[in-house]
């Protein structure tokens, strides 16, 4: 058995593939015909017969440095010869408080503090919780609604499905947290084929006006939305819709929650999503590309009037804020994280990110007149290929999925709408060969 060339044969190897329940997958039509990953390198993947795949959404939008870096690979070695592990609970390390301070100088004023966990479900989940202790430390118990959007996906810890608004994410699970409030999503049909943000649709913010004035504006603890829904299809927001929102928030002392798990570190061209659309929340959550996938984190920042709030509520020497993970800050994936950021500043990678957003959405909007393509969206690096269906909602997106693996190209799909996000690093040769195989792809399935 030879790895290095990618070929691997798990019947030969004794592995029925069976044993393992793999996570949002067709468990039984994978094991079928498996597409297994035995290495990587740069922004390319190697199948177990060993094909090259191009990794066209930067695999689950958390690799964006490309795979394979040594320096993150060296840092995490070094970190395990000198503390492989520190209890994060009245015991610490440098690393996490260095890190926290790295990510301040990123992160939008007066976000300055930050709460470590182990993904981004986690990060969603210490919001909710800041949130109410937040609330709690004003005698404000009363605000117990949340606020969130249809097509929304925070995550798949209860918290983070209560709020979500993907239908097949919640029919699964009914018993979801009480007291939560959706507002209708931002897109529609008349925006097809908008390139960055649409003109129209900033009116949907008074959603959560119209909340306000249904519950009372004083019951409703946060509002939590992605700066670019990225699960769903890549739903950019309308001119004007964030700002609305925080107008809303400030008017009835609302917090305003950016879920950034994937918006977050470069994806739209800037650190945080906040700052490419100059809307600032109070509390932003984190994970995927802080370590470059390499180690689980997430973190949940927040400003300082939030942090200290809830610190300064409680008695000198008492326990402020009864929450926390094993592997909270975990010292390992802090020396990832700060590994990753140190690329991002010393190879300028938001600043490229920014630079070759252009060449990124011109060659997607090359697709447009591809009798298969029924909307395209996007904006910086990432975008929404959205498919005509054929027959049930998600068959023609699960077939391209697989065909497009074979054929190449690693693309994440939800339902019908192929979510290309490519590694930052990649060139534009990388996004030549993507959209190439895209539509080769697209035209054997038109074809068949």
């Amino acid at each position: 058995m030879d790895l290095q060339d990618g070929a691997f044969d798990p019947a030969a190897a004794g592995n029925s593939l069976e044993e393992h329940w793999m996570p949002f997958s067709a468990n039984r039509a994978f094991k079928a015909n498996p597409r297994l990953v035995v290495r990587s390198e740069g922004v390319y993947l190697w199948d177990h017969h060993g094909g090259r795949v191009l990794d066209g959404s930067s695999s689950l939008f958390n690799v964006p440095l490309g795979h394979g870096r040594p320096e993150i690979i060296d840092a995490i070695t070094q970190q395990l010869r000198t503390n492989d592990y520190a209890a994060p609970f009245q015991t610490s390390h440098p690393g996490a408080f260095t890190l926290a301070r790295k990510l301040a100088a990123l992160l939008p004023e007066p976000l300055n503090h930050t709460f470590f966990s182990a993904s981004g479900s986690e990060a969603i989940d210490t919001a909710l919780k800041i949130v109410m202790a937040y609330h709690r430390a004003r005698g404000e118990s009363q605000r117990l609604r949340f606020v969130s959007r249809e097509r929304a996906y925070h995550g798949v810890n209860m918290g983070g499905v209560s709020l979500s608004g993907m239908v097949r994410n919640r029919e699964s699970f009914p018993s979801v947290l009480p007291n939560i409030v959706h507002m209708r999503h931002t897109w529609s049909a008349d925006q097809r084929f908008t390139r960055g943000q649409p003109a129209t649709g900033a009116e949907m913010a008074e959603d959560l006006e119209r909340a306000c004035q249904t519950y009372g504006g004083g019951t409703i603890a946060a509002c939590f939305v992605e700066p670019v829904a990225g699960s769903t299809g890549t739903l950019v927001p309308p001119v004007g819709y964030l700002e609305r929102l925080r107008e809303i928030c400030d008017q009835h002392g609302i917090l305003l929650v950016f879920d950034e798990v994937i918006c977050g570190f470069g994806r739209m061209g800037t650190a945080f999503g906040a700052q490419a659309f100059g809307v600032t929340p109070d509390i932003i959550t984190m994970a995927k590309a802080l370590t470059n996938g390499i180690i689980p984190m997430g973190a949940t920042a927040v400003r300082d009037e939030i942090y200290e709030t809830v610190v300064g509520a409680a008695p000198e020497g008492a326990i402020e804020f009864f929450h926390g993970y094993t592997y909270s800050g975990h010292p390992v994936a802090c020396a990832a994280a700060l590994a990753t950021l140190a690329i991002y500043e010393r190879d300028g990678i938001f600043d490229r990110a920014a630079a070759m957003s252009d060449y990124f959405l011109d060659a997607v909007w090359s697709l447009k007149d591809h009798p298969l393509v029924y909307d395209l969206r996007g904006y910086g690096m990432m975008a929404g290929v959205e498919l005509h269906p054929d027959g049930a909602p998600g068959r023609r997106g699960n077939a391209m999925q697989e065909a497009l693996f074979w054929g190449g190209l690693h693309v994440k799909f939800t339902g019908d709408v192929g979510i290309l996000a490519p590694p930052l690093v990649a060139e534009k040769s990388h996004i030549d060969e993507m959209i190439d195989s895209l539509r080769r792809v697209l035209d054997a399935q038109a074809g068949g």
